[in-house]
Order: structure tokens, then sequence, then C-alpha cells
């Protein structure tokens, strides 16, 4: 599973944003939005938040991903 911070880069740059854009709408330093695309979790409003700047469903995305992996792990059950 990619952590949430490379998850918000991926979609950040595919959307063509600058670094400036997102700390203003943050409202936090640029040094702390390069921190952020390194996080391995975030707290539950940052993520709200960030989904409405971004216009983007980030707890889809880690849904769609926890899924998949669900899906992965089972082991089908061999009968006799």
């Amino acid at each position: 599973m990619k952590n949430i911070g490379s998850l918000i880069k991926e979609e950040f740059e595919r959307q063509g944003h600058s670094i400036g854009w997102l700390s203003r709408r943050l409202a936090c330093d640029r040094s702390n939005v390069y921190r952020l695309f390194q996080r391995d979790s975030i707290d539950i409003l940052t993520l709200k938040r960030l989904c409405r700047i971004l216009d983007h469903d980030f707890f889809n995305d880690l849904s769609l991903e926890l899924q998949q992996e669900k899906a992965r792990s089972v082991v089908p059950v061999e009968r006799d």
C-alpha cells in the first residue's frame, strides 16, 4: 500500500498545481507541504481538507486499496 503522502502528491502533480498554491490553501509553509508528501499517516480532518482543496476523494482511494489487498490475501479453501 502506498503511503498517504504519496497518494496526495500524485494527485497534486496530476492536477499541475504549484507548491505555493497548496501551501496558501493549507495556510502553511511550503516546507510543510513537502513534509506532507512524505507522511505515512495523516489525521482525518487534514485529509478531509485536502479532499476539498484538490477535489479528490482520498478516502475512496484508501478504501479501494484496502479492498484490493483483502482480495489478494484471500486463499481459496480446498474441498475434498
